[in-house]
């Protein structure tokens, strides 16, 4: 048996809806589930979906005060008046300004950008930095992907005389800022058709409104930052992150072209992931770690070599910024074995002095996926005695509603259910901690507490080759929204596994329906290829790809979990040295049984400190798993031992001191010459004589001391001080009467059904024994 790392959730699409969605579009099957498990069942939808074009942008005047946008701009424009953008220093905000700044100065407009300094200014609107811009000569400000939440700020710089725009996406409080015009696809007061655009894509929306058509060779920069920032990937999302993506492939841009070529990535097949975990993250390094106006600078230049020298910079400071996290990441993981022992807490609230806090939101992210906890990571500034950090939850804990049950102690907190950032005064976090374990325990059971993997689709192998697997290019792209599908395999069993990598901490398996196999590669089970054993039958899930090797083709599945409700039988006969199995076995829910103290004294020294336990002993527990380390003395106590304990695993080494099953017995011709033998000598010395007497018939090397005991039990001969004397008056009795006889040949019987018995034979037995159908006379 093999416990999955998550609790599957397995949601199986409508076979029948599946099936017409197929037939109608002409697709695979697979991809007929991805889109019904993502809810598109209707034909014609399909068809939109994975066929988008231009049709599917709306007209950017539909957002509200675009118009009025437009006008405050081009009169700008027209007078010659200085336009700031003000940005954010994220992707997306650093792709706004760089749409919005092109969009610009191809116009003509007397324009400039302005990021805030997380560090310096925080995010948003910002009234120093408001300041700046106005000393600048700056006589409109154009906020892209910020400022709904700048009420007072807005306030201030239209005090100055200044007009201000918004541009943004993010969600607004119950007051909006009395901005000149204020472009947003949520507005109260307008009625845009899609309301999930990044910063990025309002951005886009007032840039091709100034210019009258779609600023088609913007929509890369349009896909990163939709990309970066996580929006639902459904409707104008969808189309430009497809379309960019298929732009960035054979973009001339420089800084496309610098960030995959440092990110050792092939421009020609960039994806979404590449986006999201390669160029993003570069783009995001310098905000996170200080100024992000280098981010705008290599979006814009259009000169290669600058090109390569900021994005160079950037990869630095991306580096940089990775080993911050790994620093705070480790010094956090310490701190929680300080704080919490081996008690996990429901909530994780840690904090110290002097560390990032641009990057604590990341660690906060990886504690929580760690421990699938809800985890809250903060900054510590011992000038000020206050603590600013990030928080990430898990379902079922509302981090922002929980937070603001202890407003009373948060000046500053924001967020939503599944993250949220806050600042306290230091003094507090060790009340913040407490209220929050004890509320967690109000609102979150148990199962809540245990890792969700969401499955829904389940695959069989005939449904996957390599056309159905390269033609997923049709439905990408996935993300939020149209989630990536996470594919389940189910009742296929273990051909082959290994262990693969120079640590050996990771597994190849080779999975079969016994009519087709699958290659599965698992990145970090290195450990579970020691719960595995040949012809298992499992249950996968994980991403499908195409793996190409010296140009041939191949599915592959990368695993990301693995299932198995059958129970082990793990052969370890033969294997003498402990040292090559013991440390492959469970240390906990494990008992090591022996039938024989012999077994006990010759052993437990090699045992690396796992107790051996002796059979019916009263400290014999019953576990999950069970090591057989020696063979019973009858079938019977070793079905016994299985149906008490029911084993999960059964680990059999059935070690023997000495084995007979090859020796066996000697024939009746050796029998009846040994005999004739002792009768013409009348007695013989067996200490003195009998090994030469052995190596003399070339016999196996106890045979004579085994048949002179048996002649002995039977009375044929009388043996005194290892002389055997011939009994002339001897009766006619059976070999088999001998107790010797009888334990040798039902010790060769053990051994024949236990220790050399095939492997699939060895498990058939057992599986009869847990079943309860094995038949009297076979156990005995």
């Amino acid at each position: 048996m093999i416990e999955s790392i998550n609790k599957w959730t397995i949601e199986r699409p409508d076979e029948n809806i599946v099936e017409d969605l197929s037939k109608e579009l002409h697709i695979p099957s697979v991809h007929a589930k991805i889109l019904v498990a993502r809810g598109i069942t209707d034909p014609a939808e399909a068809n939109s979906f994975l066929h988008m074009d231009e049709t599917a942008l709306h007209d950017p005047f539909l957002l509200h005060d675009m118009e009025k946008a437009v006008e405050i701009i081009t009169v700008a424009i027209a007078a010659n008046k200085k336009i700031a953008i003000y940005g954010d220093y994220d992707a997306d905000g650093v792709t706004s300004v760089t749409v919005l700044m092109t969009t610009l100065e191809k116009l003509g407009a007397d324009v400039f950008f302005a990021i805030p300094n997380r560090f310096e200014h925080g995010y948003g609107p910002n009234k120093d930095l408001f300041q700046e811009v106005y000393e600048k000569g700056a006589s409109v400000i154009i906020t892209v992907d910020n400022g709904v939440s700048g009420v007072d700020e807005v306030a201030f710089a239209k005090t100055l005389g200044m007009q201000v725009i918004i541009t943004d996406h993010h969600e607004a409080g119950d007051t909006w800022p009395d901005a000149d015009a204020t472009i947003h696809p949520r507005h109260p007061e307008g009625n845009y058709p899609f309301k999930d655009l990044a910063g990025v894509g309002v951005a886009f929306k007032l840039a091709c409104a100034l210019t009258g058509e779609i600023e088609r060779d913007l929509i890369e920069l349009v896909a990163i930052g939709t990309v970066a920032d996580l929006v639902p990937l459904r409707g104008e999302n969808r189309y430009f992150v497809k379309k960019g993506i298929e732009l960035m492939r054979k973009s001339k841009r420089p800084a496309i072209q610098a960030l995959t070529r440092l990110a050792s990535t092939e421009q020609a097949q960039l994806t979404e992931e590449s986006i999201g975990f390669m160029i993003g993250p570069r783009l995001n390094a310098a905000g996170r770690l200080g100024d992000a106006d280098p981010a705008v600078d290599l979006l814009k230049t259009e000169d290669i070599t600058v090109a390569m020298r900021l994005a160079e910079s950037l990869n630095d400071l991306n580096k940089e910024r990775q080993a911050i996290v790994a620093t705070i990441t480790s010094e956090a993981e310490i701190m929680i074995h300080e704080l919490y022992g081996n008690e996990i807490p429901s909530v994780f609230v840690i904090a110290k002095e002097g560390w990032n806090p641009g990057v604590v939101g990341i660690v906060a992210s990886r504690i929580t996926e760690k421990y699938y906890r809800p985890s809250i990571l903060l900054s510590i500034d011992a000038e000020t005695g206050k603590a600013k950090g990030s928080a990430r939850s898990i379902e079922g804990f509302n981090m922002y509603a929980e937070l603001n049950k202890n407003a009373k102690i948060l000046p500053h907190f924001g967020g939503h259910p599944m993250a949220a950032g806050l600042t306290l005064l230091e003094k507090d976090i060790t009340e913040l901690r407490t209220n929050l374990n004890l509320q967690a325990k109000e609102v979150l059971t148990a199962d809540q507490l245990i890792p969700k993997l969401a499955i829904d689709v389940p695959l069989s192998l005939d449904e996957i080759d390599i056309a159905t697997l390269e033609g997923l290019e049709t439905l990408r792209p996935f993300g939020m929204g149209f989630s990536k599908p996470v594919y389940m395999l189910e009742d296929l069993f273990i051909k082959s596994v290994r262990k693969i990598g120079a640590a050996k901490n990771h597994m190849k398996l080779e999975l079969t329906d016994d009519k087709q196999t699958l290659d599965t590669i698992g990145f970090g089970f290195g450990n579970t290829a020691d719960e595995i054993t040949q012809g298992l039958k499992v249950s996968v899930t994980g991403d499908l790809q195409v793996n190409e090797w010296n140009g041939n083709k191949k599915p592959q599945l990368l695993l990301k979990d693995i299932l198995s409700n059958e129970w082990q039988l793990f052969d370890l006969r033969g294997i003498k040295e402990m040292s090559r199995w013991l440390p492959s076995i469970p240390t906990v829910h494990t008992t090591f049984l022996a039938f024989h103290q012999e077994t006990i004294d010759q052993l437990q020294s090699a045992m690396n400190g796992n107790v051996i336990h002796l059979y019916n002993a009263p400290d014999m527990p019953i576990n999950r798993f069970l090591v057989l380390l020696d063979i019973p003395n009858e079938m019977s106590t070793l079905k016994e031992v299985i149906q008490a304990f029911q084993p999960e695993r059964v680990y059999a080494h059935f070690y023997v001191f000495e084995s007979t099953y090859f020796d066996g017995l000697p024939t009746r011709e050796q029998f009846g010459w040994f005999y004739s033998f002792l009768k013409s000598r009348g007695d013989f010395n067996l200490i003195k004589n009998g090994d030469t007497l052995t190596k003399h018939k070339g016999w196996r090397k106890d045979y004579v001391h085994f048949m002179s005991k048996v002649f002995s039990e039977l009375e044929f001969v009388k043996m005194k001080d290892g002389v055997l004397t011939y009994i002339e008056s001897a009766s006619k009795r059976v070999l088999s009467e001998a107790p010797s006889y009888k334990e040798r040949e039902h010790q060769m019987e053990l051994e024949q059904r236990l220790l050399y018995a095939p492997y699939n034979e060895l498990k058939r037995w057992f599986d009869e024994i847990r079943l309860g159908t094995i038949n009297e006379e076979e156990q005995e």
